[in-house]
């Protein structure tokens, strides 16, 4: 490698960056950033997961999806409810309806996002998609 631009580590650290740029764009005038919506995404999968469950699926650490949640909750998108017992620690989080609200807004700005990058990539969109699933799969592997 006689250059950085030759590196992948630098091309995918700039892909990310204009990507997370380009999402937190789309999802701003909702007030939600990346990460809560990627949280959102799980919650409208399945509601009333743990945070420990939310942190295996989005492979965050649990300081990380605490913080995530404390804040997605002072929006009014989700609610901690707590297990059977009163344990804090079992709680489960649930959509709110203002969460539950947002799903379509949110899925449609990310779809034109996501449209917008596969007409910029053109006929290898799909061979990238393919190409990140296995790097994000093989470093799970590693770990």
């Amino acid at each position: 490698m006689d250059r950085i631009e030759e590196c992948i580590s630098f091309q995918l650290g700039k892909a990310y960056q204009q990507i997370t740029r380009r999402a937190r764009e789309a999802l701003a005038m909702h007030g939600i950033t990346p990460v809560q919506y990627a949280t959102l995404c799980v919650l409208w999968e399945r509601d009333g997961l743990s945070c420990a469950d939310l942190c295996a699926r989005l492979i965050l650490d649990s300081a990380t999806m605490t913080g995530i949640v404390d804040r997605l909750e002072t929006a009014g998108c989700v609610e901690r409810r707590r297990g059977p017992d009163g344990d804090r620690r079992l709680s489960r989080v649930y959509l709110t309806a203002s969460g539950n609200t947002l799903r379509e807004p949110l899925q449609a700005a990310m779809d034109a996002m996501n449209r917008e990058i596969d007409a910029h990539l053109g006929q290898a969109a799909g061979a990238v998609r393919r190409a990140l699933t296995a790097i994000g799969a093989s470093s799970r592997e590693a770990t």
